[in-house]
């Protein structure tokens, strides 16, 4: 197992000092999955939830959500990103709809909390947005499928669905 690198030699937390870090393109993909009823998803499909057009507002809630990252988790560097995308994969046989977060940068550090933060606000505004019609809705699979660049390389995630 790694050292863990935001904390000291005397146990206080710190945010990593990338200073000597090479830069390099680094990329990252996350997705989360949202199950929900057959009703709810018609309703997405269709374009008829009161609140508006369901998956444009949560694309737009995922972007600014990775580039907000920083403020939202104590020891994120703020970064200067050169890509968010934020596209959704529905699936009428489950009822689900996966959401798949990319976020690349030429940086010392990398993009995995960015593209993570992304899918993640991205499925609570699904829900924010379609709770009226099925509260019982549930946000799953949170996770990193790739991310290249740095001095750790390649990290590909087995048996997923992603380019």
């Amino acid at each position: 197992m790694s050292e863990l690198t935001h904390i000291d030699d005397k146990g206080r937390v710190r945010m990593v000092d990338v200073t000597q870090k090479k830069t390099s393109q680094r990329t990252a993909v996350a997705q989360a999955v949202v199950l929900m009823s057959a009703e709810t998803f018609q309703r997405i499909a269709a374009g008829t939830v009161s609140k508006g057009n369901v998956l444009e507002t949560a694309r737009i809630a995922g972007v600014m959500a990775a580039k907000k990252t920083a403020d939202l988790i104590p020891m994120c560097h703020p970064l200067n990103l050169t890509h968010v995308q934020v596209d959704f994969f529905p699936d009428a046989s489950s009822h689900t709809i996966r959401i798949e977060g990319t976020a690349r940068i030429v940086d010392q550090t990398g993009v995995e909390m960015e593209a993570l933060t992304a899918v993640c606000v991205a499925a609570l505004t699904l829900y924010d947005m379609c709770k009226a019609v099925d509260k019982a809705m549930t946000i799953t699979d949170v996770r990193l499928l790739k991310k290249t660049g740095g001095k750790s390389g390649t990290f590909v995630r087995e048996n997923t669905t992603h380019e």
